[in-house]
């Protein structure tokens, strides 16, 4: 068969399957927030056991014009590991027909579970609807423009301002934002149960960059004898009000940072540069409390550690997608060589690190 420069048509249809099936991807991103914006886990969950597509449809109130049109989308989202397709005996109930027939149902699966909205367990569901929101994700339509572009973000490109200034303005955003922030918090119950000797012994903690405090409920719940304080800029934290061993107190992490025997920075890192990352960890060293050689100050992080030989393929691109995500803030994600030049920068040599999450890394330093 003809060649295409060099390579046999084999690998030319392959490489096309390939752009293809980026191509297509986004529909992966588009059937995800269907099921979302249709509540179609919250409908299987409520239905208290795995439901056909019959009555699916009758709940989502599908007109009969597109039954099969919902048949292909919830197959396809089975396919990809939402749910699960099994078959159960059923009793016909069509025109007095009682025998039994064998009906596909569908089932929740773990990645369908954290989409359920309005119970105890951890939902990320509004981490989905913020980045697929239209707003948001039109951005990235500008990417050739944003890298062509000598100084300016992506987001001052595309709406004339700045990130945070943006989020300031759009009330709509900023709340869909701070949505998804406290649903990823929610995911920290699990890690914890894992990592509780990270913050036993310890009497104090600031949490810098602790925004509306949902993960230092977290925290505050599992350890109440620590006295818990979330650091953020003045105009974050004014009208928070703190109960028990949690706090908010106002302030510029640039500038300083309240004292305590842990300082935690949960997310903060990735979202600012190397010089600025060196800033931070450098009011954090200052911040540490060294009461006596038995107990031992620390600054926490909870980042991304991009580690190639170590993760499954599926992390490490996950990872991957995170660090372009980043990039349209001026932030980034890191490789543990990339982290450790920062902390050496700091003077920061005794550090360990640990797996917190699927993608979240948990790092212990010692000042």
């Amino acid at each position: 068969m003809t060649s295409i420069n060099g390579r046999s048509a084999s690998e030319s249809f392959k490489a096309q399957a390939l752009v293809y099936r980026h191509m297509f991807s986004i529909l992966d991103s588009m059937c995800l927030k269907w099921i979302i914006d249709s509540r179609i886990p919250n409908i299987i969950h409520d239905h208290g056991k795995p439901i056909t597509l019959l009555e699916l449809v009758s709940v989502l109130k599908i007109p009969s014009t597109k039954v099969e049109r919902i048949h292909v989308f919830m197959r396809y989202m089975a396919y990809i590991g939402y749910f699960d397709i099994t078959k159960v005996r059923m009793h016909g109930d069509n025109d007095g027909n009682n025998q039994e027939e064998e009906t596909e149902v569908f089932a929740l699966t773990a990645a369908s579970e954290l989409l359920i909205k309005g119970t105890e367990n951890p939902c990320i569901a509004p981490m989905v609807e913020f980045i697929l929101d239209p707003v948001h994700s039109n951005f990235f339509n500008y990417l050739s423009k944003w890298l062509s572009d000598e100084n300016r973000r992506l987001y001052e490109i595309t709406s004339g301002t700045p990130w945070w200034e943006f989020l300031d303005k759009n009330p709509r955003i900023l709340g869909l934002f701070n949505d998804a922030m406290a649903g990823d918090s929610q995911m920290i119950k699990l890690a914890l149960k894992d990592h509780n000797m990270v913050f036993e012994g310890l009497e104090t903690i600031v949490d810098v960059g602790g925004g509306n405090g949902t993960t230092a409920q977290i925290f505050s719940e599992k350890f109440p004898e620590l006295k818990y304080i979330v650091f953020d800029l003045p105009q974050v934290v004014k009208n928070l009000k703190g109960c028990n061993n949690l706090s908010f107190v106002g302030g510029d992490m640039f500038e300083s940072i309240p004292k305590a025997d842990a300082i935690l920075l949960k997310l903060v890192l990735h979202n600012w540069s190397d010089d600025n990352c060196i800033k931070i960890l450098r009011n954090c060293k200052d911040a540490v409390k060294v009461s006596s050689k038995d107990k031992k100050g620390k600054i926490i992080i909870l980042e991304t550690v991009i580690n190639e030989e170590q993760d499954e393929p599926e992390i490490t691109r996950l990872k991957f997608l995170m660090n372009i995500n980043m990039q349209i803030t001026h932030g980034k994600e890191r490789s543990e060589e990339e982290w450790k030049n920062i902390f050496h920068k700091v003077d920061l040599y005794d550090y360990k690190i640990f797996p917190f999450t699927g993608y979240l890394s948990l790092i212990e330093i010692y000042p």
